[in-house]
């Protein structure tokens, strides 16, 4: 390989590496997200008590 070639395979794997770590934050961004939901409408619904007629 050229210079140019090694040059372009380090930047495609730097980049490679990159969107795998932006997309392993976000994943743990949803999973946050989710558990707060549940934990939150959890909270919401076990104080919900529904009239009965």
């Amino acid at each position: 390989m050229t210079d140019q070639e090694d040059r372009v395979a380090r930047e495609r794997e730097e980049i490679v590496a990159r969107i795998a770590s932006f997309r392993a934050t976000q994943q743990k961004f949803e999973r946050d997200r989710q558990e707060y939901y549940d934990n939150t409408l959890g909270n919401a619904w076990s104080g919900f008590q529904p009239k009965t007629a």
